[in-house]
Order: C-alpha cells, then structure tokens, then sequence
C-alpha cells in the first residue's frame, strides 16, 4: 500500500514538473511572458467586473424595454424618464464597452480602423515608452538633480563609519581582490612586470642619481663604517692567511734569486702590509684614508659630470639588465608579491586588511562631518552618473523598445489586460450610470422647456 502511494506521488511530481516546463516553454513562445498566479487572480477579477458591467447593461436594456412596455400600457408620464435614462445608460455602456474593448482586441471580430490598439502598436507604444523614459528620467538635469537631493556623500559617510559596513566592505574588496588575482595568469604578469621594470630602468640614467647619493655619503662621512670594516676584515685576513700571502710574493720573484732571499722579500712584504692595514683601522687620519675620501668625492663628481664615466655606468647597467639571473629574479617578483597580497586579503588579521578597514572608517568619518569632502564626492558621482546616462542613453532605452519589440502581441494584450483591465470595467460601470444620469437630465430639461 505504502509502495503505491510512493509511487502515485512520484507521478504527480513528475507531472507537475513536466507541467512547469511546459508553461516555460510556451512562456519563451510567447515572448518571455509567464502568468503567474497573481496574473491569473487578476484575470478572473477582470472576469469578474465584466460580468457585473455587462449585467448593469442588461438590466438598463430590461429597464428601458419595461419602461417602454408600461408607457404604452398608459402608465404615466414617469415612465418617460425612466425610458430615456435607461436609453442613455446603454449608449454609455456600449460606447465605453467599445472603447474598452478596441484597446486590446478588435470589437465583435469586425476590422474596425483604430481598434485593437496594444496588439496592433505595440511596437510603437515600446519606441514612445523609450522615448519618454530617456527624456523625462535619463536626462543630465534629472538625474544631477535627483542625485544631489539623495545626499549620497553624507549617507555614504555615516554608513561607512559603522564598523561592521567597514568590516563588510574590507570583505568584499579582499575577496574582488584574491579572485582578480587568482585569475590572472602568472606568465603574462610576469612578462609585463619583467618587460616594464627593464624598459623603465633602461630608459632612467642611474649614474647621476649614483653621484649624488655617493657625494652626500662622502661629505656626511657615511663611508668611514665601511672603510673601518674593509680594514678591520683585511687585517684578520692577513693575521689568518700569512702563508698564503709569503707564498704569493715568492711566487712572483725572478726565478734567479736565491730562494732565502726570496722568503725574507716575502715576510718583509708581509708584514709591512700588516703594518699599513692596521695603521689604516686604527689611525682616523691616515693619509690612505684621506685618499680613499678624494677618490671617492672624485669619483661622484665624475658620475654627475663625465660623458665617459656616465657612459660606462649605463653599458654596465645593460648588461646586468640583459643577464638571465636578473631577469629571472625580476619575473619571480609578481609571485612573491601575489603570494603576499593574497595571503594577506585572506587573513582577517593581516595588516592590508586592517589598514584598508581603518582607512575606510576614517573616510567614512570625514564624509559624514565634512561639507566640503561631501560635495566633492557627490560631484564625482553625479558627473559620472550623467556622463554614463547622456553617453549610453540610447543603449538603455533599448533594452525598453527591445524587449517590448520581442513580445508576442496577443499575450501582450491578456498581460496588460490583467493588470488594468479591472479598472477599465469600472469605466464601462461609469459610462452606463453617467449615460444614464445625463440621458435622465437631458429629457426633464426638454421636457421642462416644452421640447
């Protein structure tokens, strides 16, 4: 029994899915127009009211045939009246039912000139719709106007001041930013960045820069650190390495001297250079110190001045340029700086998002308080704003004269009816009793004056 009713009701569902697949289909038939159960209510309301007008025209014509039947009857002059403003009622109604009726489909079937107006101009009512909307809703004025009346450098302040908008926006900004960088490829950025950092530094001349920065070293004695380490360290070297430095004074004397002589040279050579290195790290003023101070403020002067040595400083910055390590550690520069920036934005902790956060709550803060930040923001806004309506105008009024172009004339009709149509039976209702009313007052004034 259970398996049945399983089984009874898997159908149904499949049933009312093929039935819901059905109605989209002919809705994409029809131009993308799905009647929905509220369309639906409202249809059997306009339903509804055309019954009642229609039956308000038939009691009016069973009015006026009863009006007529008793005043040849010999009823009395009353039934004058009654027949004249039942007469007019019908004029109404069925005036106002043809007028009613000629705007979505064409009275009794008959080809009637200017009837069936929404089926037959529908395309023409989607062009002066577009029209409308782009002259009295998409112009410059309107829109600046409305925009600045919004007060949007003000509210947007206020709500950006608020933690939790700052924490929500800082969110969204890190999340846009981990997927722009996600899919971006790594080898054309890496191109990009390796091509525009060499073409930039190729196309800046360094030496001057160099000069400049060596001759302010120089004068400010910013070199003396280094001088002091380079003699500080050559000093523990030789104490470190004699041997070596003996060997290599012995192994360059003239092969004919005796080799006593050669090693006496030898420690001779070593040790006065011992001597020189420690008196050049312990002595401030050493005349080799000073000469390192003039070769040093020469050599910055010729870096700024010299055509030669300026020259010489450029090819030799080419060519490490040109080297493939160099290359290669300016291309792996976007993998280390995505990798930071993405780690970063994940990281609800990290300083970028903190700093981002921060710095929107302060945005936010000046905006709400300051007029004058206010009015400028709200001038950015409103002047692109105006320009993306006055520039694009036509393109967004087309999605109004498209789409209304694209729909299916028949099912336009039953869609507007169903919205309207209810309100415009109320016409008809009006039409009988104004006819009726105005019918009844045109008869007593005739009467009154002998007509």
């Amino acid at each position: 029994m259970e398996q049945g009713s399983t089984t009874a009701t898997a159908e149904a569902q499949a049933s009312s899915t093929a039935q819901d697949a059905s109605a989209k289909a002919a809705a994409a038939a029809r131009g993308g127009f799905v009647f929905s159960e509220a369309d639906e209510e409202r249809r059997r309301g306009v339903r509804r009211m055309k019954r009642t007008a229609t039956g308000l025209l038939i009691l009016v014509a069973l009015i006026y045939v009863a009006a007529k039947w008793a005043e040849h009857a010999g009823a009395g002059g009353w039934t004058g009246y009654v027949a004249a403003g039942a007469e007019a009622g019908m004029v109404g109604a069925l005036a106002d039912w043809f007028a009613v009726t000629a705007l979505f489909r064409r009275p009794l079937g008959l080809p009637i000139p200017h009837t069936a107006i929404i089926p037959t101009k529908k395309d023409q009512l989607g062009v002066s719709l577009g029209e409308f909307v782009g002259e009295n809703f998409l112009s410059a004025d309107v829109v600046r106007t409305r925009l600045h009346a919004l007060g949007i450098g003000g509210r947007l302040g206020a709500w950006l001041a608020e933690p939790a908008h700052a924490d929500r926006v800082t969110a969204e900004l890190a999340t846009a930013l981990r997927g722009a960088l996600t899919i971006l490829r790594d080898s054309d950025v890496q191109a990009i960045v390796g091509e525009a950092i060499t073409r930039r530094a190729e196309t800046a001349e360094i030496a001057p820069g160099i000069g400049k920065t060596l001759e302010k070293v120089v004068a400010d004695g910013g070199h003396r650190r280094v001088v002091d380490l380079v003699c500080a360290r050559a000093y523990d070297w030789l104490v470190t390495h004699a041997e070596s430095v003996e060997a290599a004074v012995q192994g360059g004397a003239p092969g004919w001297t005796p080799r006593f002589v050669d090693r006496k040279v030898g420690d001779r050579v070593y040790k006065e250079l011992l001597r020189f290195v420690q008196e050049m790290r312990d002595m401030p003023e050493h005349p080799a110190r000073g000469a390192v101070d003039r070769f040093l403020a020469d050599f910055a002067a010729d870096l700024q001045s010299d055509t030669q040595t300026r020259a010489r400083v450029e090819r030799l910055k080419s060519e490490i340029l040109q080297r493939e390590e160099i290359q290669d550690v300016i291309a792996s520069t976007w993998t280390a700086v995505r990798s930071m920036i993405i780690s970063a934005a994940e990281d609800e902790r990290s300083a970028l998002r903190m700093r981002v956060r921060s710095s929107l709550m302060s945005l936010g803060a000046r905006l709400a308080t300051d007029g004058r930040l206010q009015d400028k923001v709200e001038g950015w806004i409103e002047g692109a704003m105006v320009y993306v309506v006055t520039t694009y105008r036509t393109e967004i009024t087309s999605l109004i004269t498209d789409t209304v172009a694209g729909w299916d004339a028949a099912h336009t009709s039953r869609k507007i009816e169903a919205h309207i149509g209810r309100d415009l039976q109320f016409i008809r209702i009006n039409g009988t009793v104004v006819g009726a009313l105005a019918g009844l007052v045109i008869y007593t004034l005739s009467r009154a004056f002998g007509a």
